[in-house]
This record gives structure tokens, sequence and C-alpha cells, in this order.
């Protein structure tokens, strides 16, 4: 690392009081109250950028899942009606194929939402598309290391409109009324349209995460392979559909969304309702660096575990470049998980646990031993990220202020030792390199796993060498402290859960980004 001594003092240099107004975002705090920061004056109090007018627009009224059902009733499968896009993520301009089943054969309609803020409604309708004739698809069987790879011609083929701002994007496909009278069925596809503008904040979005457990058709995914569900057995494809999310909570709105609706969507929600300039990106997306320098931030964001070592190399550049990192997530970089075109040649189809992250570190080298050999093996996490994936790395906990007086807690009126209730979990980072220089422990805790087992967290930050700095925020759980948007639903897991929005998270959140964005690029 840089031993550069101007890099050891930026901890203290980074953002101090008086820095200029960047994005629109005036420095100051938010008091427990939970009122956002001040504005620049503007004819609805907001900075005037491609996120503030797209949520200008009227939001929807009527975007969610309604009438749900899975077969058999304890699985994950939709299959009166499901479907896939044939690209994680697409700019304006390209085109996307909407590949989708109905059983029985029956007509459909596909509804297109951006999701956002939008006065609160949570999403915008972008398209609608009547009287599609569905087909009944065949399911693939399991191919080589249990393989499902549908090939299904799609159903419609999208051109995306110039004026699609980035951004994740739900598909609501509803049947007309099944032959049995009872009424129609509904389920999402789900993906981002992306952008090459310069932009403040990069919001990564976790989709190899969710497609490693997505468990479509039936028990598929990277953790359900018969050798045990820590060893590369299983591929995985981005060509079959999202089913019902299999952790933590019975969400029926997951059917079709992946985790976005579960982890991410509520930093989403409140990001452009605060009018940040955000821009969105896939994890395929970040194969090499271009996209994130330019940027001024890069959020990784939720459940952020599977990486492609270029992934790695990429961010890694990032930051060496100015760019501030921002994980706001839990077990995130902790396994390489290499890519490969699917059946007809598309590239990043294809995914698989490749080995882990963690170089010399004890988990790493636990899980080859008892698990091994992996084919890849990554560089120490925590030289990224400030913390590393521990073991056990699942369980709940309170956070825990370590430094008042640090920046990273102004306005929010914490004491040392003092909490907030349910934001650790349900996965976490620990173990901080001791020789990371200027890394400081801004909270830190106990864990418990299963309500008994403990394990220490802790959330860190470290300066760049361009007056940008690292945080890591070491839970899965920080979104659900920022805001509870339609569709989310609270999160419980290993005896513990997360109390929603907190004016506490939203103003060291708003205190991260301010000293992030009054960089100049």
């Amino acid at each position: 690392m840089n031993n550069d001594p101007n890099r050891r003092d930026l901890l203290k240099g980074v953002g101090v009081a008086g820095v200029g107004v960047t994005a629109g975002i005036v420095s100051g705090a938010v008091g427990l109250s939970g009122n956002s920061f001040a504005q620049p004056p503007g004819s609805d109090g907001k900075p005037d950028n491609r996120i503030t007018r797209e949520n200008a627009l009227p939001g929807a009224t009527d975007w969610q899942l309604t009438r749900v059902r899975t077969e058999p009733a304890d699985g994950v499968r939709c299959p009166a009606i499901e479907g896939f896009c044939t690209r994680q993520s697409v700019r304006a301009g390209d085109s996307l194929g909407i590949c989708v089943s109905t059983n029985p054969a029956m007509p459909f309609k596909l509804e297109i939402f951006r999701t956002g803020y939008y006065g609160g409604r949570g999403a915008r309708l972008m398209q609608t598309i009547h009287s599609l004739q569905g087909q009944l698809r065949e399911t693939p069987e399991r191919g080589e290391k249990q393989l499902r790879e549908c090939q299904w011609e799609p159903s419609v083929e999208l051109t995306i409109p110039d004026d699609w701002v980035s951004g994740v994007y739900v598909g609501r496909l509803t049947t007309s009324s099944d032959k049995s009278g009872f009424g129609y069925w509904q389920s999402y596809v789900v993906f981002i349209v992306k952008d090459d503008r310069p932009a403040d904040i990069l919001f990564q979005c976790s989709d190899n995460t969710w497609q490693a457990y997505n468990e479509w058709p039936v028990k598929d995914s990277v953790y359900t392979h018969p050798k045990g569900n820590q060893g590369p057995w299983a591929d995985v494809s981005f060509d079959r559909p999202y089913g019902k999310y299999p952790q933590i909570f019975d969400n029926p709105q997951t059917i079709g969304s992946g985790e976005w609706l579960c982890f991410e969507y509520p930093m989403a929600y409140w990001l452009e309702q605060q009018g940040y300039d955000v821009t969105y990106c896939s994890n395929s997306d970040m194969l090499s660096p271009e996209r994130g320098l330019a940027c001024k931030a890069f959020l990784s964001v939720g459940h952020d575990e599977y990486w492609d070592l270029r992934q790695y190399d990429s961010v890694t550049t990032m930051r060496d470049k100015g760019v501030s990192l921002l994980f706001f997530a839990g077990n995130s970089v902790c396994w390489v998980s290499p890519y490969r075109a699917g059946h007809d040649g598309r590239e990043n189809r294809i995914l698989f646990r490749g080995g882990p992250y963690g170089g010399d570190y004890k988990w790493a080298e636990l899980r080859e031993s008892q698990h091994g050999p992996f084919p890849h093996r990554g560089p120490d996490e925590g030289y990224l990220m400030g913390a590393r994936n521990v073991d056990p790395v699942n369980g709940g906990g309170d956070w825990v202020c370590t430094m008042p007086e640090h920046w990273l807690y102004e306005g929010t009126g914490m004491k040392s030792g003092e909490t907030i209730p349910g934001l650790i979990g349900w996965e976490y980072h620990g173990d901080p390199p001791r020789d990371l220089e200027g890394l400081q422990v801004v909270a830190a805790g106990t864990a418990l796993q299963g309500g008994m087992n403990p394990q220490q967290w802790t959330a860190t930050l470290y300066p760049g060498p361009a007056e940008n700095f690292v945080f890591n925020a070491s839970t899965i759980w920080w979104c659900q402290g920022l805001s509870s948007p339609p569709g989310h639903m609270l999160p419980w897991s290993h005896w513990s859960r997360p109390h929603g929005p907190d004016a506490r998270v939203q103003a060291m959140t708003h205190n991260l980004l301010q000293r992030a964005l009054a960089r100049k690029q």
C-alpha cells in the first residue's frame, strides 16, 4: 500500500467541515427526527439531475404482485407464469428478449416498471404490452454440474427507449383468467438499464448472488448439490426464471425479481428520494474499471457475495485512482465466481463457485482443505474492503458505536457504546488486516449465530491514495435502516432482525456520500 504521509492523515482531512456543495447535497446533519439534509433552492427543493427529473414523473399505484402461487406449495417456482430476460443489463437502444412460459398455454400481459422513489409509490409504469400468447416451455433436465439452462425463444423482444433512465426494472407478467375460473396469476422478470455517463454514484447490483441462491426449478442453486453446499460442484445459469427467494423470509414479491426487493431496493429508493445522482449496473458490467472510473463513489449493496476476479481487479483499480468504495453489504467478495458464455454464445450467462477469496486467511484455507481443491483462488478481500468474511459469517447483532468523534457520526448524537438494534446481520465481516495503513474500526461488536455461537464483526474505514476512502458497513441489513419502500419486507434471521428506517443510519450514509462526492475528478 502507498506510504505517503498525506494519505495517513486523509481520514481527518477528507470532507472536513466547510466542504462545498456536491451533487446538490449541502453540508449539514440529519437530526434524530429523520429530516434530510437541506437542499439547494429549486422548484421542488431538490437538485436538478436525471434522477430528480425522473422521480418527478407520476409513480404507479399498482406495480406489486397480487396473486401468486408456487407449485408445490413449499417450492419456489410459479409455473402458471414465469420468465427471464436474455441479458442481465442493457443500454438504451439495445434489444432485450423476455422469455415466458405459461401453464397451460394462455394469453398474458407484460407491464414494465422502473423501481425508484416516485413520491413514495416506489415504481413508474414504463410500458404495457397486451395480449401476448403464452406457451408451455420445457423445463430443462439437469446437465453437467447440475446446470439448468433454459433454451426458450423470447416471447417478446424490446428495444430499450432512449429516455429510459438507468435503474432496476421489473416486468410484471399477468396471465388471463385460467380455465379453472380462479382468475389471474403473476410473477416478475428483472433487468438493469445501464448507461455510460459520468455520474456521482455507481450502484452495483448483486445479481451474481441473486443467481447463486436461485433454486429454480427444484433445489438447483450452488448450495444444493449432493456433495455439499460449500464446493465448486454446481453451475447456475441466468437463462432461467428466478424462483421465490429461499432464505430469511417467505416473501412472494421475490418470485422473478431475484434478491432486488429483499436487500438492495431500500438503498435505491432512499438515494432517489434524496436526489442523489445515481446510475446502476450489473456485477457483469464491472469486469473492467472504465464504468466505475466515470463516477466518484462505487456502492456494493446488500448481499454481494459472488465476484469474478476481474471485478476485484476493476474495483481495486478504481480505488487506486480515487473512487471511494462504499460496501453497504455483508458477506461481500467471498467467492470467486468465473463467468462463461451460455448455450448460444451470449457472454457471462453461467457462473459457479470457483473458489474462495481470502489469500492466506484461515477461513479460506479451512474451506479449501475441507472441500477442495477449488479451481480458483482469490486475493485477500480484507485489503480491498477493510475487513474479511469470517466463520461463522451468519448471525445477528446490534451496531455498536466505537468512535463517536469520527465524522461518520456527525449529526447522529451517538455516544461510545450506543447501539442501533438489529442492524448487523444476517452476514457480516470482521478480522480487519492489522497492517492496512490508516484503517479505523468505526463500529464493532458481537453477532450470535443461532442465538448462541458468538462472532466478532467490525465496520471499518480506511483512506485511499487520492482523497478517497473505503467504508465497510459489515452488514447485509444496512439498507433496512434507510427506508421501507412498497414491495419490501423486513428480514428476520438467527433470532435477530433490523427495525427499519433509522435517522442515525440515514445520517451516517449522508456523511459518507457527501465526503465521497466532494472529491474533484
